[in-house]
């Protein structure tokens, strides 16, 4: 074996050594962060809201007359359909699904909810375009390209429920929070919730952490709310105490 062949060799096998040791710093520092937190089990938590329990993330279920609101759509298709058996909720009865962000533990379910309309953030095609990308090399991605945007501040009806968005970029490049009726709020992965406080969210997770920190502080302030409900971090259902000593 010549010289060039061994040092192509050991080239090689340097770089398959730090793609190595960068993969599993990964997978430890995903198990680790993810191994924190605090979802709520599957089951009713309002009159008309539902939780489904998906491994270490929440989504939600929102019940009209007309059928079912989904908040984000779970990271296991199959854990999704048998959350929902559970609850006697057909997946054929839901009619939106509003995406806080693409990550990929908020939108594997969306192919079980075939008669739904799918709304996200305008912001949030950076993340499925290339153009914004947590790791290099890698895009967000979702089944279907029907999906309708919206835009910052935007209001909505779905059925008799009233849902004011809000675009809380920093997780991704167009994480939304959703307010519905007023008294619900729905955060996605911007915060966290620790002894009914208001947290930070996870910084190896954030797409820009100091962008997703003054994020935060647009949804502290909101009139009505009274319920705060995080994708991966359980619910308050004491906004105002939540957030008073909120500081970025």
């Amino acid at each position: 074996m010549n010289k060039t062949v061994k040092k192509i060799l050991k080239g090689v096998g340097l770089l398959f050594g730090v793609v190595a040791i960068i993969v599993g710093y990964f997978l430890y520092k995903f198990s680790s962060e993810t191994g924190k937190m605090t979802p709520v089990p599957t089951g009713q938590i309002s009159e008309h809201g539902y939780a489904i329990k998906d491994e270490f993330a929440n989504m939600y279920l929102i019940k009209d007359s007309l059928g079912y609101i989904a908040i984000d759509a779970g990271k296991d298709i199959k854990v999704i359909e048998s959350e929902m058996q559970k609850l006697n909720i057909n997946p054929d009865e839901v009619i939106a699904v509003l995406l806080t962000h693409s990550d990929m533990d908020h939108v594997a379910g969306i192919p079980l909810f075939k008669n739904a309309k799918l709304y996200m953030a305008r912001n949030e095609v950076k993340m499925l375009n290339g153009e914004k990308q947590k790791i290099p090399g890698y895009n967000n991605s979702i089944s279907r390209a029907d999906y309708i945007l919206l835009d910052d501040q935007q209001n909505l009806e779905i059925g008799k429920h009233k849902i004011h968005c809000i675009l809380t970029e920093g997780h991704t490049s167009g994480s939304m929070c959703y307010q519905v009726n007023e008294k619900n709020l729905f955060t996605g992965d911007i915060l966290s919730l620790h002894d009914g406080k208001l947290g930070h969210s996870v910084k190896f997770f954030d797409l820009d952490h100091d962008m997703t920190t003054k994020s935060i502080s647009k949804i502290t302030n909101l009139p009505n709310v009274e319920v705060i409900l995080t994708s991966h971090w359980g619910i308050s259902k004491d906004y105002k105490n939540t957030v008073k000593d909120w500081k970025e």
